[in-house]
């Protein structure tokens, strides 16, 4: 059980005998009434207490709906301090007319009131003063002090019709009961700082986990903070290469074709004016076109082949514009389809044949370039080849380095070999579809 599950039984326990003390006090006084009445000394009994009492069956009918109405208060609950205040004094002149009826006999009824109503103030800045004015009136309601304005008749005055034993008695039974009220007050007060000081103990472990999550939290945001400096600065740097390769890539591939047409040209001059023409045409061609790559590679946008025709017709017009450019021979066969790709994988496959090309020209010499794509199962596969003189130790340029780092972006592989002129050998996991027959 709960500390507050036992504060309300012992609250329940108070009430119940209350009750039992208000009416065990108005049975001694009904019946003595009733006895000096059969006994024929009324008279006798009226000279001496100076007022006439109540009728002896009214007094333990008039308890009852009185401390019925006392009960009927406590059940307010969830109130303002004004109707908290007004219903603490309501409680107080009700208890104060049944004590004096009982002719202030039995003061307990205040600790009860102070029972029920102190735990409202739990909350409250407030609640010690009113602990504290409450007892100060639990102790001011003496039998001496208002037997001085009001015409009270004592307890002792109504026990003088039973003999002294049975008056000891019945005394007894009144003093045990009400220190059993005073006993039961003292341990609901006690359970209520309990449950106080559990709860400020609580609240001072959520204020320290409070504090501990504030300071964890000032350090997570100091780490998001270096980290997202941290991710600027990544950031910056793959931009950084991302415009290295697109230069790379469509500068070199367009410089690479002028360099060798105008090696071309330099030959045809003299030997052929009007071939010399066509050849500088297609070279002017081709430099336009790099210039158009360059600038959209600045702007962060698609090679300019793709942002006009899909990536076969791309390739088919990057294949023929060296061709014409360079005058070197370049066989191009693909037998796989080339739609449905999405835009960085067509990126991939056209930087790919485009820097092949261009290494195949610009390192390899090339007279003569192969270049084969199909696909197998889910792979679509690019190969490049050439008959220029190669590299047995082949060191990653940029062209190469660069070629990888996009290959991994898509999980693909890169192979090469410059044993025999430059072998280059691509493979890109296709990510529509499903696997199927060999397209080669």
């Amino acid at each position: 059980m709960s500390r507050k599950e036992l504060s309300d039984s012992v609250l329940i326990i108070m009430k119940n005998l209350n009750l039992v003390i208000i009416l065990y006090i108005a049975a001694i006084i009904a019946y003595s009434l009733q006895g000096y009445v059969q006994e024929g000394a009324s008279l006798e009994f009226l000279s001496s207490i100076n007022r006439i009492p109540m009728t002896a069956w009214k007094l333990p009918v008039m308890m009852i709906c009185l401390y019925g109405s006392i009960l009927l208060l406590m059940y307010i609950n969830h109130i303002n301090g004004a109707v908290l205040l007004v219903k603490v004094c309501m409680e107080i002149a009700i208890s104060l007319f049944i004590s004096y009826i009982l002719g202030f006999s039995y003061t307990g009824l205040i600790l009860l009131i102070l029972a029920d109503t102190i735990r409202h103030f739990l909350k409250s800045k407030w609640q010690y003063a009113f602990a504290v004015l409450v007892c100060c009136f639990y102790l001011m309601i003496d039998f001496e002090l208002f037997s001085l304005y009001l015409d009270i008749v004592p307890l002792e005055t109504y026990l003088q019709y039973f003999q002294s034993d049975v008056r000891l008695i019945l005394l007894g039974i009144r003093n045990i009961l009400s220190s059993l009220n005073t006993f039961g007050f003292l341990i609901y007060m006690i359970l209520l700082m309990s449950m106080q000081t559990k709860e400020q103990q609580r609240i001072l472990t959520l204020n320290e986990e409070l504090n501990a999550a504030n300071i964890e939290l000032q350090r997570v945001t100091v780490q998001l903070e270096e980290y997202a400096r941290e991710s600027e600065k990544i950031a910056q740097t793959r931009e950084r290469n991302r415009l290295a390769r697109e230069i790379h890539d469509t500068l070199g591939h367009a410089l690479t074709g002028i360099i060798t047409g105008i090696e071309a040209c330099v030959v045809l001059m003299d030997e052929a004016p009007e071939a010399t023409k066509m050849q500088l045409t297609a070279i002017a061609e081709v430099a336009r076109q790099g210039v158009k790559d360059v600038r959209r590679s600045v702007s962060a946008l698609r090679p300019d082949a793709l942002e006009k025709f899909d990536l076969e017709d791309a390739l088919l017009r990057t294949v023929t514009e060296m061709r014409s450019a360079t005058n070197v021979q370049i066989d191009y066969e693909c037998s796989a389809k080339l739609d449905n790709f999405s835009e960085d994988e067509e990126d991939i496959i056209y930087r790919i044949v485009q820097e092949s090309i261009t290494n195949s020209i610009r390192h390899g010499k090339a007279e003569h370039i192969w270049i084969r794509i199909g696909r197998e199962y889910n792979l679509l596969k690019i190969y490049i080849r050439d008959n220029g003189t190669g590299c047995k130790d082949v060191k990653k340029g940029f062209g190469l380095h660069h070629m990888e780092e996009r290959l991994n972006m898509l999980n693909g592989s890169l192979f090469y070999d410059g044993t025999e002129g430059f072998i280059i050998e691509a493979q890109i996991p296709i990510r529509w579809g499903k696997g199927g027959d060999s397209d080669d």
